[in-house]
């Protein structure tokens, strides 16, 4: 039998008590990971959880309790080997009638969140010259959508932080990994009422993000069929893209997954 790489890795998932991220922490889990989770709500973290991981509730848009949490998940692990950043916040933006909280709030969770969490792992993962950050993103980070005004913004962010990331740490023995859904069936996606090309379950998602990792990919991007479509509207020229998602009311829906 071939053996799993993820097995007897320590893996910290941040935004786990639902969606991709508890479907995830359940495959890492399955495959042989030591798995702590965090998440504001610790009821739904125990359900997931089911007594099988660590349990670290945590608002990673507090600084102070990311440092604290980062610590207990280290010592109740014996050390930590990859963090996945798969908390976010989506809420359907109209630029004509803008709205200065709602776009805050993206801000607040999908990047100063994150910043949160990269302030308390990388001085730690770059002393020990070992470690893996993975970063949910979205290929709605790839292109500009009317309705995803904040949202894509925050994900085009990630998605170039996380590129940076890359290129800054590899030298210093630390891995990262962006990883891109289009539409997956979640919290986030349910109340959608608009068409979702090529949508997977979540269960779907985390399979192709562990099979990922697995392979040291340093881009995970699914399903595939989304990948190639949004790939490909990278080298739309700017005025045709703009023609291209126009429509009556200026709002095109995007991928919103985690």
């Amino acid at each position: 039998m071939t053996h799993d790489p993820i097995a007897g890795r320590r893996y910290w998932l941040i935004g786990a008590s639902s969606g991709i991220g508890a479907a995830l922490a359940h495959e890492l889990l399955g495959r042989g990971a030591h798995v702590a989770i965090s998440a504001r709500r610790i009821e739904d973290l125990e359900a997931v959880s089911a007594g099988r991981m660590t349990v670290v509730p945590l608002d990673a848009t507090d600084h102070e309790a990311v440092q604290h949490a980062e610590a207990d998940v280290r010592s109740a692990l014996g050390g930590l080997d990859a963090v996945v950043w798969c908390a976010g916040y989506w809420k359907q933006f109209d630029a004509a009638e803008w709205d200065r909280e709602t776009f805050a709030r993206h801000i607040e969770v999908n990047l100063l969140g994150l910043n949160n969490v990269l302030a308390a792992i990388i001085p730690s993962m770059v002393a020990a010259g070992h470690g893996h950050i993975v970063g949910v993103a979205s290929v709605a980070g790839y292109r500009g959508l009317p309705g995803a005004e904040a949202y894509g913004a925050t994900k085009a962010a990630q998605i170039n932080l996380l590129e940076s990331l890359r290129a800054a740490l590899r030298r210093k023995g630390v891995r990262v990994t962006t990883v891109c859904p289009g539409f997956v069936r979640t919290e986030m996606t349910e109340s959608n009422t608009f068409p979702m090309p090529f949508i997977v379950d979540a269960d779907e998602a985390a399979r192709s993000i562990a099979d990922g990792l697995a392979r040291c990919r340093t881009e995970i991007i699914f399903p595939l069929r989304m990948a190639i479509l949004m790939k490909a509207a990278r080298l739309v020229p700017v005025r045709t893209w703009s023609a291209l998602t126009a429509t009556k009311d200026d709002r095109t829906p995007s991928p919103a997954n985690a």
